[in-house]
């Protein structure tokens, strides 16, 4: 029998023991085929695929067609863990249009929740979102959307910062986000916003403390070499294992030593003959 599929509540319920949790991203079929066997309960969908699958150098240029499209071939592998999917940069500015996109997301990919970036400023959208029944995830602290605006750079090392930090985590809250993405925030001011809030964090780049922690599946097989930032947790070196295999593939096709019969398929050689001599 299969395994149920985790749950917002069961996330809750993992908080609420302090049981702490990873989540992953994944953009296709076959990585959440490995996310559902291993023991990661969350899923994000996630716009990053905008740098690792499509090779932009940011976010930005990911469509809302885009993310449904990537979000269905996950659902089709993704079993057991809850699916989240981000909404795009542009998809949710106006109320209307966050509505629209977010049932879209839901409808026509299947996702269990969705992810939009941002405090305050966002939060009325985030209400208007869980008004009409969609579970929404926050993301805080660097928004990846908005680095043209504020840079890459760790966000609220200032007083100042680190106080309007911790307001848009609340205000996140009290919009009725379910969890909150806390991201390129000290450790210290992670802890301290974990301990404030009801609501699930979760953490990249934001210090051990949060509820949970969340990594690009890319920087944790070392299938992406492009940029390595300092948060991300590398595990294995895939890249370097494809290239090893492939070099070897193609050494065993120029010796001859591959295929082998045992990968080939065979034939009686009197059907042969009678084949080549027209005989039907």
């Amino acid at each position: 029998m299969a395994e149920a599929r985790f749950t917002i509540d069961a996330i809750g319920r993992m908080h609420a023991t302090g049981e702490k949790f990873a989540m992953v991203t994944a953009y296709d079929v076959t990585s959440a085929q490995i996310v559902a066997r291993s023991g990661v309960p969350l899923l994000l969908v996630g716009d990053s695929l905008g740098m690792v699958v499509q090779g932009h150098d940011s976010t930005l240029p990911v469509t809302l067609d885009d993310m449904i499209y990537h979000t269905r071939m996950v659902m089709r592998g993704a079993s057991r863990p809850l699916v989240v999917t981000d909404l795009p940069f542009g998809s949710y500015t106006i109320e209307d249009d966050a509505v629209r996109a977010a049932t879209r997301a839901m409808a026509e990919g299947g996702c269990q929740s969705v992810k939009l970036e941002g405090g305050a400023t966002v939060a009325p959208t985030i209400r208007r979102l869980v008004d009409a029944g969609i579970p929404v995830m926050g993301h805080v602290g660097f928004t990846p959307q908005s680095v043209h605006a504020i840079g890459l750079r760790t966000q609220g090392r200032r007083a100042d910062q680190a106080r309007r930090v911790l307001q848009d985590a609340l205000a996140v809250q009290t919009a009725g986000a379910w969890a909150v993405v806390l991201e390129l925030v000290p450790a210290p001011l992670a802890a301290a916003i974990t301990q404030r809030l009801d609501i699930p964090t979760i953490g990249i780049g934001a210090g051990p403390d949060c509820s949970g922690q969340v990594q690009v599946w890319h920087d944790l097989l070392g299938l992406y070499a492009d940029f390595v930032p300092r948060h991300a947790l590398r595990l294995r070196d895939f890249a370097d294992d494809a290239v090893a295999a492939l070099d070897e593939y193609a050494d065993a096709v120029r010796t001859g030593t591959f295929p082998t019969p045992a990968h080939s398929s065979t034939m009686a050689a009197d059907e042969l003959e009678r084949a080549l001599d027209g005989e039907a």
